[in-house]
């Protein structure tokens, strides 16, 4: 399935997260490193750039952080992020430069590249979001399946076992959510596609195409 693989999702040179992701050859295959990745990379962070709040917690000092937010170590925020009041980042989080993390949104065991934007009402956990993608209004990732068995993805004619009882989306660079869409355990986004609003979207969707609903994904024009 070369449209899932990390070559073919994400430009590395847009995360912090680059030495994790280049060792592997499909992007949930990192989810169980972000942790330990993160408590490795914080300690070697310039204390001229970065505060240290919190144990395992590093932020920018260009970041934005508000007040009622809450971050939960380990987790690195970012030069030029904003992580605005009422966030809930539970940990395990790698959120790069220039990013939105909006009101009421929840981060748990994410990587989101430079210019990400999850700005208002969104749940993210167990996935990947690529260089400037962004996810609309209310959109969430789901990231267990509902009779909780493990997690395969599907795209092309093939299935991928990845063993993770927990994977939500992997987005490519560029990708749009619309508002109040889910993306099911297991969604593979392709570079540049958009999500129409209200979308309940499962397995993979080819780069470069616009996914309508269930069996209505065109490419763009």
């Amino acid at each position: 399935m070369e449209e899932a693989k990390i070559k073919n999702l994400y430009d590395l040179s847009h995360t912090m997260a680059a030495a994790l992701l280049e060792k592997h050859q499909y992007p949930w295959e990192a989810l169980g490193e972000i942790g330990d990745f993160i408590l490795a990379l914080g300690p070697t962070l310039s204390p001229e750039e970065y505060d240290h709040p919190a144990e395992d917690v590093w932020v920018a000092k260009s970041a934005k952080v508000y007040p009622t937010a809450y971050l939960g170590g380990p987790a690195i925020i970012g030069p030029n992020t904003e992580v605005r009041p009422g966030a809930f980042i539970r940990g395990k989080a790698l959120v790069g430069a220039g990013c939105v993390v909006g009101n009421s949104t929840e981060l748990k065991n994410v990587i989101l590249f430079d210019h990400v934007q999850v700005p208002h009402y969104n749940y993210v956990g167990d996935s990947i979001l690529g260089y400037k993608a962004h996810m609309g209004a209310g959109s969430i990732t789901s990231n267990v399946k509902s009779d909780k068995t493990l997690v395969v993805v599907r795209g092309g004619g093939e299935a991928i076992e990845t063993g993770l009882k927990k994977m939500g989306a992997m987005l490519g660079d560029h990708v749009e959510v619309g508002c109040n869409s889910v993306l099911n355990p297991g969604t593979v986004v392709g570079r540049g596609s958009n999500i129409y609003p209200l979308s309940m979207v499962r397995g993979l969707v080819p780069a470069g195409h616009i996914y309508k609903r269930a069996g209505e994904v065109v490419a763009k024009r």
